[in-house]
């Protein structure tokens, strides 16, 4: 199912971050479980991998993650245009330009936060990805980087990018030390800025402003779309503790009936772990990113325990999952109680 352009802005009010390592298929399928409106973004896979790479592996993805967006790390307009006609044809709904990973590697490939400083290249770069498919690109962002003023950058960021057609994009509420700090530091030390963000979708009405970083709950999202944001993004809180920020956000954030609780996501993941295990896969692949699905509830610390210890296992299978599910007190042969 592709979904249109209406739609997807409208999916946007509430997405799940692209994160390295973590936001693979299995575990956007996971998440599809919990939540059937929120926007999901794959990991950032760099335009040269995206061309030369094993493409099924690092663009792959079930139907049943849509809708879905496909993030790509580049800073060469023809490089990043082909890496987006080879997603547009994998089907995803949105191709989005990183500019905000603070990271060593995508410094010295000149992308990521590096290219704040440089938005004509940027302006450059999205208008070829809009030039070689019809698929939406939106673009996510910090505010600013290293000595950067953000009352000055941002602006003019938006408007230089925003002049080549590009009407949404993701901004982290950061800015990016490119010297002395490291990606674990950036995403916690500069301090939050949500005002300026706030402010940008004030000066800029026309543009679809979503926001990200330090957002750690539902009533944090609320609060900051009740001040005018078109979106919130949330990336570690909905990995860590999925159930809490997934599973009701159908109800709250789209106004939407129905949603699954953590035991029947579990459930509906069983045929699919079959069909990875029945294909060669390994249980951990799926299984690590379940482990949050029942933070802070009895038996949470059991669960994660024998998933851990077993998963990566040559021949692990659903009986472990079962046995996991009876740390939570869960009898495997229960109904269990589907909402949606």
């Amino acid at each position: 199912m592709k979904y249109k352009k209406q739609d997807i802005s409208r999916a946007s009010r509430l997405s799940v971050a692209p994160m390295m390592d973590w936001t693979d298929r299995h575990c956007r399928y996971l998440h599809r479980q919990l939540s059937g409106r929120a926007l999901l973004y794959t990991e950032m896979v760099t335009a040269p991998a995206a061309i030369h790479g094993d493409r099924d592996r690092l663009l792959g993805f079930d139907p049943a993650e849509h809708p879905v967006a496909l993030q790509l790390g580049g800073s060469d307009p023809a490089e990043l245009a082909q890496a987006t006609r080879i997603g547009a044809e994998y089907g995803y709904d949105e191709i989005n330009l990183n500019v905000g990973c603070p990271s060593d590697r995508v410094q010295s490939g000149c992308f990521g936060a590096v290219l704040m400083e440089r938005p004509a290249l940027v302006a450059e770069c999205v208008a070829a990805m809009r030039d070689a498919a019809t698929v939406e690109i939106t673009v996510k962002c910090r505010i600013g980087v290293d000595d950067q003023d953000p009352q000055d950058i941002l602006p003019r960021f938006l408007e230089t990018v925003s002049a080549v057609g590009v009407t949404r994009f993701t901004i982290h509420a950061r800015k990016a030390w490119l010297k002395g700090l490291s990606p674990k530091e950036n995403r916690e030390v500069p301090p939050l800025d949500y005002p300026l963000v706030i402010a940008m979708k004030r000066a800029f009405p026309h543009l679809h402003l979503s926001i990200n970083g330090g957002i750690t709950n539902l009533d944090q999202a609320e609060a900051l779309l009740a001040e005018g944001l078109d979106g919130v993004m949330i990336g570690r809180a909905a990995y860590h503790d999925p159930g809490a920020i997934l599973a009701d956000a159908d109800r709250r954030i789209f106004g939407a009936e129905g949603g699954r609780d953590a035991f029947a996501a579990v459930e509906a993941m069983r045929p699919y772990i079959e069909t990875h295990l029945a294909a060669g896969g390994r249980l951990h692949s799926i299984t690590r990113h379940m482990l949050g699905l029942f933070a802070g509830r009895p038996g949470a610390r059991g669960w994660r325990r024998v998933l851990s210890e077993g998963a990566h296992r040559p021949g692990a299978g659903l009986e472990l999952l079962d046995r996991a599910l009876a740390e939570l007190g869960r009898d495997v042969a229960a109904p269990v109680r589907a909402q949606g």
